[in-house]
């Protein structure tokens, strides 16, 4: 199927672009100043590129701009993500938490009975001004009668008294097998969950809220679509994940498939969901669909991340390394020879060496009985994988893709293991050295977030969003191998290696212009970069500044008062007051990388304009009345 046969017709689907900065990452044309597009694909670059252009082509100058390949999230659970989008609050790159915790107050004055306010990962408190965690007492006075969530890492989440209320935890409730209701000295629930001695809880105490209906879900996951796309991601690998179920939870995101209105290329990975029924879950996805199975837009990946719950080693760096289970191995045999034997790639969870020794030996196991060759199978995460392992991995012809986990919890791993323990969690520069596939990427939206620009500021800088230098030079990337890692690199873990990941002949046509030069920007400023222009297949799925002209239509944000539609996604930049009271000007501001700490100053410009056209119903909440969110 054509993505895009369903779209308008009226639009050219050529298209050239010049006078631009162009990284192909193509070693036989590394950098190009212009490109041309036809069919959804790369025909040529810069001579080639200016000879074969036709009358009607549509032409855009590029002024100058950097331009990179399309991004390429190797771990990002975007389906289960899309459904909740539009209800949840985010925190991602707030720089204080007293503008947190306004955001919350505000929402929770704007959220209807018997709605929830989440705040559902992506944020660490080391990233605000005051380097803390609010207490539970904020969040009741912020929120006194609006059910609250806020998720924190895989570690804990905060419930004001409303949401304890709603879900029903009482003194008499006890604790679930999966985790510890944190009790006042009567015993009563004090609003603090943790996961002890794994996340559960917290994944069950979220699903009590409520959901979105099947139209805000198809509107909420084209709004995620299109905030990424405003990041510079045109492709991603979906990571499946718990209370998301093939094919129920699939249904959104196939039929915004058939409508044509994917505006990111999605592989997914399909992860168990009933302990000790994995072989069943595995058995029946097998009938219904198969790796590659789909389209450039939308495949079947393969299985994993999770395989069997006997194996599920998650990172909770305030607690000790879990151990896993006796039957892991038997359990894991069992699934691993069923996918092998019917050529399913697969991926596994591995965070620390002691369970990834483990999951190896059953690996060599099995490839003894039916050979893995061929078959693109990885691990995610590795943060503390040992050299004897890595070789381990390569010999069996494995990847692993990398997430920047670690930014968001280094100052946790610090404190339990030691800083020298962390230099090379994970050991990236060892990994390439061994010719081990690499993939980047975010494993957002509940821990870390699903800002590329953040996990590329990591891998380039060695820092946490906290500021905290975690890595030696030894194993950080120059920026050309962090980008590599996140095009490229990305591109082996959907078996699309040469497909896309450059900007060369044949290769899909995705890539993004950006707001800054990534190569030259100073390295702080890396983590604010966004795209001002952002192409997939040929097509043009978002634009902004001197490009806006070429935007697509905007799309409404349903329900009426999601929190995206006042505040935005990441860095929250539909903000007014936060950008206000940091001094915006906001006639003169022009769009950069320094946005992310200010609120974006192209769409203060569009508030201000609409507040002189309209009052509305939200007029006491800004004091202008604008009711115009452009995506």
């Amino acid at each position: 199927m054509n993505q895009w046969k369903n779209m308008s017709t009226t639009t050219n689907a050529d298209l050239f672009l010049f006078n631009g900065r162009i990284t192909t990452l193509d070693s036989k044309h590394p950098n190009a100043s212009s490109v041309l597009v036809k069919d959804g694909r790369i025909v040529a670059v810069d001579a080639a590129a200016d000879s074969q252009r036709q009358p009607g082509t549509k032409a855009i100058d590029l002024k100058g701009r950097r331009v990179v390949p399309g991004l390429n999230d190797s771990h990002l659970h975007v389906i289960r993500g899309g459904l909740n989008y539009n209800m949840e609050l985010r925190w991602d790159g707030v720089p204080s938490l007293a503008d947190g915790l306004r955001m919350l107050r505000e929402q929770a004055q704007r959220t209807p009975p018997g709605q929830w306010v989440r705040i559902v990962g992506g944020w660490s408190e080391f990233q605000f001004a005051e380097r803390r965690m609010p207490t539970l007492q904020e969040i009741n006075d912020a929120a006194p009668n609006t059910p609250v969530f806020i998720l924190h890492l895989y570690c804990r989440a905060l419930l004001n008294q409303a949401a304890l209320r709603a879900c029903g935890y009482t003194k008499d409730t006890p604790n679930p097998p999966g985790g510890e209701i944190q009790r006042d000295h009567q015993g009563n629930p004090t609003g603090l969950l943790i996961a002890r001695p794994n996340a559960t809880i917290l994944y069950a105490t979220l699903a009590k809220g409520p959901k979105l209906p099947p139209e805000h879900q198809m509107n909420s996951t084209r709004h995620f679509m299109r905030e990424l796309n405003r990041l510079g991601l045109t492709s991603i690998i979906d990571a499946g994940g718990g209370f998301q179920n093939y094919p129920e939870d699939y249904a959104i995101i196939e039929e915004l498939h058939k409508r044509g209105e994917m505006t990111l290329r999605i592989a997914y990975n399909l992860f168990t969901q009933k302990p000790k029924q994995e072989m069943e879950d595995f058995s029946r996805w097998i009938r219904m669909t198969g790796p590659g199975r789909g389209d450039d837009f939308f495949r079947c990946n393969g299985a994993g991340e999770m395989l069997v719950f006997s194996a599920a080693d998650f990172e909770d760096f305030l607690e000790p390394r879990p151990n896993l289970p006796e039957t892991l191995e038997s359990e894991l045999k069992g699934v691993v020879s069923l996918l092998a034997t019917n050529k399913w790639p697969f991926r596994l969870h591995a965070t620390y060496d002691e369970s990834i020794t483990r999951f190896l030996n059953v690996f060599e196991e099995v490839n003894r009985e039916v050979p893995f060759k061929g078959l693109n199978w990885f691990f995610d995460h590795c943060e503390t994988i040992s050299d004897r392992n890595l070789e381990r991995v390569r010999a069996l012809g494995g990847g692993i893709a990398i997430q920047h986990r670690m930014a968001f919890q280094g100052e946790y791993f610090i404190n339990r293991y030691g800083k020298e323990a962390a230099e090379h969690t994970p050991p990236v520069r060892k990994m390439l050295k061994l010719g081990i596939p690499v993939g980047a990427g975010t494993d957002a939206t509940r821990v870390a977030s699903y800002n590329p620009w953040v996990s590329l500021y990591w891998m380039v800088t060695g820092k946490t969003v906290g500021g905290v230098s975690m890595y030696p030079d030894a194993n950080r990337l120059s920026r050309e191998e962090a980008l590599r890692l996140y095009t490229q690199g990305s591109s082996w873990f959907s078996s699309e290696s040469g497909r896309k990941g450059a900007i060369a002949p044949g290769q899909l046509a995705d890539f993004a212009v950006l707001t800054e030069d990534y190569f030259s920007v100073p390295e702080d400023q890396i983590k604010g970069i966004e795209s001002v222009l952002t192409v997939v297949g040929g097509r043009i799925v978002h634009a902004t500044d001197e490009f806006v002209s070429h935007a697509p239509p905007s799309i409404p944000v349903l329900p009426e008062w999601s929190p995206i539609k006042i505040f935005g996604g990441y860095g929250a930049p539909l903000d007014i007051r936060k950008a206000a009271r940091a001094g915006v000007p906001v006639e003169q501001h022009r769009h950069s990388a320094d946005c992310h700490q200010h609120g974006c100053g192209h769409a203060l410009k569009q508030l201000f304009t609409a507040a002189e056209m309209a009052r509305n119903q939200y007029a006491d909440f800004f004091g202008l009345g604008c009711d115009c969110f452009a995506f």
